[in-house]
């Protein structure tokens, strides 16, 4: 029990060292509540054209399936709220996608932690995860203690806000588990639904995906579907609307983290630079960012849509 309890200990305070704000341990085990609720989710069809999501139902639900003798579940929060915001009249990306591609500046992160813990506990087998594989990662860091899940499906922790980045290690190591945090601190708040223009975030909180900004604007690979001319608000690329309106963002403070500083070219962009914008400036701008991941022919689209 104090070999557990150290080794937590020394995992947390590496944790911090590297950069993460917050850290918290949670026993591998099947997530049994959520089976039926993601069940159903996906027989609503709340993914829309996500087809992925579909995939490996069991290993979504059981870490054992992903690490073999999985005994933990490390859950870690990273910062990802900018110093300086699009303010002006122009059109919009989300605060994630500001700097460089936050799957390679954390995923960096995670193997030099899991370096660290083999380092210092011998043979560890293990995997690491930054929504880069079929893990509930909200579900985790809830159960690992980090916070709850909001009426917008997104982590909320008390003081910190939720402009977080969330990733795991999974791994064979027995360790001292968090307790599981149990309380709903929304209340009767429903600044996010209220807000949202699309109707994404139904009253049950759940979110319904094929409505979602993001989902238009990055998931889908086809034309957006004339009914939502009009309710995007600006966004190009995501949509930070549900968090922008949550009480709990009044305490955000800016990241530490360099990668994340985004182009200067980025925050002086007007809607004209936009409609206007090659593929050269595309490059440019997010030759590192996660942005690349909707192609310049995919931001065109959408800024395109948003012109009409």
């Amino acid at each position: 029990m104090i070999n557990r309890t150290n080794n937590t200990n020394l995992i947390k305070t590496e944790a911090l060292r590297l950069g993460f704000s917050s850290c918290g341990v949670a026993k591998a085990q099947f997530l049994e509540e959520e089976a039926p609720r993601l069940e159903q989710w996906l027989k609503n069809g709340f993914h829309g054209k996500m087809h992925y999501m579909e995939n490996h139902f069991d290993k979504r639900l059981d870490p054992t399936k992903l690490v073999p003798g999985a005994k933990s579940v490390i859950s870690l929060q990273y910062n990802y709220y900018p110093q300086e915001k699009i303010t002006t009249d122009t059109y919009k990306i989300s605060k994630y996608a500001y700097g460089e591609d936050y799957h390679h500046v954390i995923k960096d992160k995670l193997f030099e932690f899991l370096s660290f813990i083999q380092e210092n506990f011998g043979e560890v087998d293990a995997r690491v995860f930054t929504d880069s594989a079929p893990v509930l990662e909200r579900v985790w860091a809830k159960k690992s203690g980090l916070g709850w899940i909001g009426r917008h499906s997104l982590l909320i922790t008390k003081q910190k806000g939720s402009f977080f980045f969330l990733a795991e290690i999974i791994l064979d190591l027995e360790l001292e588990y968090d307790h599981e945090f149990k309380t709903d601190h929304c209340g009767n708040c429903t600044k996010c639904i209220d807000a949202c223009p699309t109707d994404a975030i139904l009253k049950n909180n759940t979110v319904d995906g094929s409505k979602c900004i993001s989902y238009f604007t990055i998931e889908l690979k086809e034309e957006i579907p004339k009914s939502m001319n009009g309710k995007f608000e600006d966004w190009m690329f995501g949509c930070d609307i549900c968090q922008d309106v949550c009480p709990w963002n009044r305490f955000s403070i800016p990241h530490q983290e360099p990668q994340f500083e985004p182009h200067p070219d980025l925050l002086t962009m007007t809607k004209k630079d936009w409609e206007e914008i090659t593929g050269d400036v595309f490059h440019k701008i997010f030759n590192k960012s996660a942005v690349k991941r909707t192609k310049f022919s995919g931001l065109k689209r959408n800024i395109g849509f948003l012109e009409k």
